[in-house]
């Protein structure tokens, strides 16, 4: 960065008096800080990687304190990063601010085929690191495995199942199976039926796979008991929430069997607790409007079942589904998986986790597995005048949040947002130019503000372009909906 945007970026942290996610502060007046490797690891192991600011003392309310030597503290600093695995390369800049020098060093993400980065001197499993609000939190040995997992194409779904034989499968499963893919998949059309199992993930040498016995198993759950979804509702916006007779639950349920049979009694399950309006239009036709899309919801609960974690890690984690007055949340164990991040969900391509899984369930549902399944959440979302869906990947747990019209509009919210960006979506009531931004928030730079804080809240939908066409616009104004 440039030393002016050193010098916004410091203003701005003084002004929130916080660390973020992506930034750590270090006091450094009298010395090098020690054992930077945790942070050095979670920057590296984070989408977007992190800044380490050097000569701010947080512990006397966000002083500017300098550093001791900024020669000497980049020396340092870099002597340290060289050893970490894969070696970390700082990126310093360096500012004076009220008479005192202050440092930044820039660290980027690594690449997913190195990570995790850690330090060498605790090796992998003890100097793996990350970045967890402000906190540096050492990985799980599962956040550590998934990164294996993906560098070396572990294929969990195709684990043998030791206790599974060839009868372990419903007869009339396999049948309805082999009708259906030689339909489909002429080319397989003309193959024994050992062979085509072989080839589909269905089996391994005679043996039943994970794949196998969730797809197709007579009982699944007598081989992974926990491999299952387990819904509840709840009589209020949060778990612990009493009803009217002291009810913890209003209704729950363990839905068991194969992928397909947990699919429909998990939608059956949802549908008989979701409130139902009659909406009657303009020609006086009367019509059911669902809490939820139920397209939108289908579409959840098959990516939970087809994308969540079958590795040994998870055996004991299930699907799991919650009703609240306000929203309906769904988690399945394995965050996001390879390369794609949060951002890029239903925009780009994402590596697939269980491709025999995925392609079985086309075969047995129809489903197309090409990732159209968060577009059609997001399209069903707008259609049916809801808030966006959202999505969380968090430490192995990948989590989709629905609100309903009962909700308090979670996209008009701001009260969470940091305190620079509910300003400027207060000022922007009214359309306002980026230099007018930048002046009402008494920063120099409008650049810097465009990075900053207006292309974040733009990215959440919170603010909007006037010329939306022409984003580079001379004339280009930035309005909230607040």
């Amino acid at each position: 960065m440039l030393p002016i945007e050193l010098e916004n970026l410091v203003q701005d942290v003084i002004c929130q008096k916080c660390e973020r996610q992506n930034i750590e502060l270090k006091c450094a007046s009298n010395g090098i800080p020690e054992k930077l490797y945790n942070t050095l690891s979670s920057f590296s192991n984070q989408a977007g990687g992190g800044i380490i600011l050097f000569g701010i003392d947080e512990k006397n309310h966000f002083e500017i304190a300098g550093v001791y030597d900024a020669q000497d503290l980049q020396t340092n600093v870099t002597n340290q990063s060289l050893q970490m695995e894969p070696v970390v390369r700082p990126v310093f800049t360096v500012a004076t601010i009220a008479g005192k020098t202050i440092v930044s060093a820039e660290i980027s993400e690594c690449d997913i085929f190195e990570k995790p980065c850690f330090y060498k001197g605790a090796g992998r499993m003890r100097g793996s690191y990350i970045r967890v609000g402000e906190a540096d939190m050492l990985m799980t040995e599962y956040e550590i495995y998934s990164y294996e997992a993906f560098k070396r194409k572990i294929q969990d779904e195709l684990r043998i199942v030791d206790r599974a034989d060839i009868n372990s499968f419903d007869k009339d499963a396999l049948t309805e199976y082999f009708f259906k893919l030689r339909k489909i998949k002429p080319k397989l059309a003309q193959q024994p039926d050992e062979k085509i199992l072989q080839l589909q993930g269905i089996t391994d040498h005679g043996k039943p796979t994970v794949a196998g016995i969730v797809m197709l198993g007579e009982y699944p759950q007598a081989f992974f008991p926990q491999l299952s979804v387990t819904a509840m509702v709840v009589d209020g916006t949060e778990i612990g929430e009493l009803g009217d007779n002291g009810e913890r639950f209003i209704d729950n349920q363990r839905m068991e069997g194969t992928l397909t049979q947990m699919l429909e009694d998990t939608l059956a399950f949802i549908r008989r607790n979701i409130r139902n309006a009659t909406i009657i239009d303009e020609n006086g036709k009367r019509a059911d409007r669902s809490e939820y899309p139920m397209v939108a919801v289908r579409e959840i609960i098959l990516n939970a079942l087809i994308h969540r974690d079958y590795s040994i890690h998870t055996d004991h984690s299930p699907i799991r589904v919650v009703l609240y007055r306000d929203r309906m949340e769904v988690e399945n164990p394995g965050g996001l998986y390879g390369r794609i991040t949060i951002d890029e969900l239903g925009k780009v391509s994402a590596d697939t986790r269980n491709p025999f899984i995925a392609g079985g369930l086309e075969v047995m549902l129809g489903t197309e597995n090409r990732f159209s399944g968060i577009p059609t959440i997001i399209s069903e979302m707008q259609k049916a005048g809801l808030a966006p869906a959202v999505f969380e990947s968090r430490r192995g747990v990948f989590k989709v949040t629905l609100y309903n019209h009962h909700a308090a509009a979670p996209k008009k919210d701001i009260t969470a947002l940091p305190e620079p960006l509910q300003k400027i979506l207060d000022y922007c009531a009214e359309p306002r130019s980026r230099n007018e931004i930048a002046e009402y928030m008494g920063i120099g730079t409008p650049s810097y503000v465009v990075k900053k804080y207006l292309r974040p809240l733009l990215e959440m939908n919170k603010l909007h372009l006037t010329i939306p066409d022409a984003p580079k616009s001379k004339n280009q104004k930035y309005v909230s909906d607040v």
